[in-house]
C-alpha cells in the first residue's frame, strides 16, 4: 500500500506523554523529539505509546542519543511485545531542516515511518496535530531528496481512555490555581444517571433543530438529516412497556453483578484474616 494512503490514529496517552516531555525539557531546548510505538494494519497506523529521545540540534548537524532510544525500546518490548516502532514525533508546528536527517534513522528502523508534529505552543489556542510521510524525489543517476507529505491523522480513544478523559474534564471548570481539584470515579448507577441526563440534553437539542427546520427558522443540512436517519434506524422498534421491561432487567443484572463482586471481596478479606491468625 502507498504511504500516502496511510491514516494515523493517535491515542490520548501519546499526547499526554509528548506534553509531559515538553514541560520537562532542558532550559536550552526549543524542540523535543521521540519515538512513536504502535502497530500498522490495513493502512492504519495505530500509535498507542511513545517515549522521548534526548537530542541537540545545531546549525549543521543533529546529535541524538540513539543507544538510549534502543535500550528504552528493548525495555518497552519486554512489557508490551505488540508495540513496534512506527515513526517519530516532534514538538512544534512545522517540519524543520533537521527533520529529514532524523527521518532517515527511523526509515532504517521501520517501513514507511510516520512523522507526527504536536504544536505544544498552542498557536491559535489549540494543540495542532499533523502527520507526514517522506516521499523520495529525484531522477535516476542524479541527486535525490525527500519531501514531507501530509497524511490523515485522527485522535482515537479506547473506552477506558474516554472514561479517563471525561474524569479529567471535570477538574477543569472548578479547579483553583492554588489547589487543583481531585475527582474520584463515580459508582456504576451514578454513571448511568449522568449519561442519561446528558443523553436527554442531546435529544432536546436534536428536537429543537428539527422543529426549527420544519418551521423554516433554520436551513436544513443534508448531512445532519442522513445522520439522524441512520440514528433512527439503529434504534430497536419497541413499545414503552417493552423498553421499560428491558431496562429494568438490565438494572437487575447490574445490581446482581455488583452484589456478587462485593460478596467475593468480603469473602477474600475474611479468608485472608483467618489464614494469618496466630496459631497459639
Amino acid at each position: 500500500m502507498s504511504a500516502l494512503n496511510l491514516t494515523v490514529h493517535v491515542h490520548p496517552v501519546v499526547l499526554f506523554q509528548v506534553v509531559d516531555a515538553y514541560e520537562r525539557r532542558n532550559a536550552d531546548s526549543h524542540r523535543v523529539i521521540g519515538t512513536l510505538l504502535g502497530s500498522v494494519d490495513k493502512g492504519v497506523v495505530e500509535v498507542t505509546n511513545c517515549f522521548c529521545v534526548p537530542h541537540k540540534e545545531h546549525d549543521d548537524q543533529v546529535e541524538a542519543e540513539l543507544s538510549y532510544a534502543m535500550d528504552l525500546y528493548d525495555l518497552n518490548r519486554k512489557v508490551n511485545s505488540n508495540e513496534n516502532v512506527v515513526g517519530w514525533w516532534a514538538t512544534g508546528n512545522d517540519v524543520t531542516n533537521h527533520s529529514s536527517v532524523i527521518h532517515e534513522y527511523y526509515a532504517r528502523e521501520c517501513n514507511n515511518p510516520v512523522h507526527l508534529t504536536v504544536d505544544t505552543s498552542l498557536t491559535g489556542g489549540r494543540m495542532g496535530l499533523k502527520a507526514y510521510v517522506c516521499i523520495q524525489l529525484g531522477v535516476p543517476g542524479g541527486k535525490t531528496g525527500c519531501m514531507f507529505t501530509p497524511i490523515n491523522v485522527e485522535v482515537q480513544c479506547y473506552e477506558p481512555e474516554v472514561f479517563g478523559l471525561k474524569l479529567l474534564q471535570k477538574t477543569i471548570s472548578v479547579s483553583s490555581p492554588n489547589r487543583p481539584k481531585t475527582v474520584s470515579p463515580m459508582l456504576d448507577l451514578a454513571q448511568i444517571s449522568e449519561a442519561a441526563t446528558k443523553l436527554q440534553g442531546l435529544l432536546d437539542l436534536i428536537l429543537k433543530y428539527v422543529e426549527d427546520v420544519i418551521a423554516r427558522k433554520q436551513l436544513p443540512d443534508n448531512a445532519v438529516g442522513r445522520s439522524l436517519l441512520d440514528l433512527i434506524h439503529s434504534v430497536p422498534n419497541m413499545s414503552h412497556e417493552q423498553f421499560t421491561q428491558m431496562f429494568n432487567a438490565n438494572i437487575r443484572d447490574l445490581l446482581m453483578v455488583v452484589t456478587l463482586s462485593q460478596l467475593i471481596k468480603t469473602q477474600l478479606q475474611l479468608n485472608e484474616k483467618l489464614t494469618f491468625l496466630p496459631t497459639n
